[in-house]
């Protein structure tokens, strides 16, 4: 008779999963490296599937893969869960995966972190700062557990609910022939040069859904993967740039930019995003709400 499934071969499963080869897990896991490589066999035998594609010296998470992730994850989730069921009343357990696009992991995610510290009692969280295209995939990917991102996803194996906003708007150097026009309209901006952030992130999605659209002829002088670096490259004059209020407040204070006025709803929303089949734990459960609350 075969031997079950163990929590120890899911746990070295979804390790696999996060690390792409066994060296790498097997140190995650602080085992050896056969320890590991026994364990997923003996996971493969059991279930009669080939979990992984072995490509490279890299194990790539194949279709079989796919359908235990979900379940693995549950399953590893409930354990923690029944291990801590008898703790003090009332007490969140566990390590909260949170990944937060640009705008929010700088200017948001470490305040509302602490003050759900402070009202939890709770100190084992991770914060993952990225672009929102990288912040979905790692989450599609179960190697977040919750995430928070500027601009709204239609990733089929995603739910996102709205539970903030913010302004964006649009900056120039001080000297820019634009700042010094009082009233504007959109077709100031024809030939613009515009320092925009990658393909991937909040704020470049936001220029070309809102504001490209509105502009004939405009060209990208710059493309940066930072939003310091795009203030820095307005402020030299590299071009005009398109960013989060919150995250160009300290430079307007300062004067190393200019804010223009535009015609336009710079209004955008936050999103509070899990897996449709992520187990949602008392934790998980606790920081979504606590999210919404605080920005009601």
């Amino acid at each position: 008779m075969a031997s079950p499934i163990s929590l120890k071969q899911l746990n070295v499963f979804m390790t696999i999963t996060q690390h792409k080869t066994l060296t790498e897990a097997a140190e995650a896991l602080f085992l050896s490296k056969a320890a590991v490589s026994s364990a997923l066999a003996e996971l493969e035998k059991h279930l009669g599937h080939a979990l992984f594609d072995r490509v490279n010296n890299r194990l790539i998470l194949n279709q079989e893969g796919q359908k235990l992730l979900p379940l693995a994850d549950e399953l590893l989730g409930r354990a923690k869960d029944l291990h801590h069921l008898f703790d003090q009343q009332n007490t969140l357990a566990g390590q909260l995966r949170i990944g937060a696009s640009d705008t929010i992991g700088n200017q948001l995610a470490p305040y509302l972190i602490s003050a759900f510290r402070s009202q939890y009692d709770h100190h084992a969280q991770s914060l993952f700062i990225s672009n929102s295209a990288l912040i979905c995939q790692k989450l599609v990917d179960y190697e977040l557990d919750v995430a928070l991102i500027e601009g709204k996803t239609l990733h089929p194996q995603l739910i996102s609910r709205q539970f903030g906003q913010d302004e964006m708007c649009i900056i120039c150097t001080p000297d820019h022939p634009l700042a010094k026009k009082s009233t504007l309209t959109l077709s100031d901006f024809e030939q613009s040069q515009w320092v925009l952030r990658e393909a991937g992130s909040g704020s470049r999605e936001f220029f070309m859904r809102v504001v490209a659209p509105r502009i004939e002829q405009w060209q990208e002088s710059f493309e940066l993967n930072t939003t310091e670096a795009l203030i820095n490259s307005v402020s030299a004059g590299l071009g005009l740039g398109c960013l989060s209020q919150l995250a160009a407040h300290c430079a307007l204070q300062d004067g190393r930019i200019k804010q223009l006025t535009v015609p336009l709803d710079m209004q955008r929303r936050f999103w509070v995003l899990v897996h449709k089949e992520k187990y949602q734990s008392p934790l998980l459960k606790s920081f979504i709400a606590f999210c919404h609350q605080s920005n009601a």
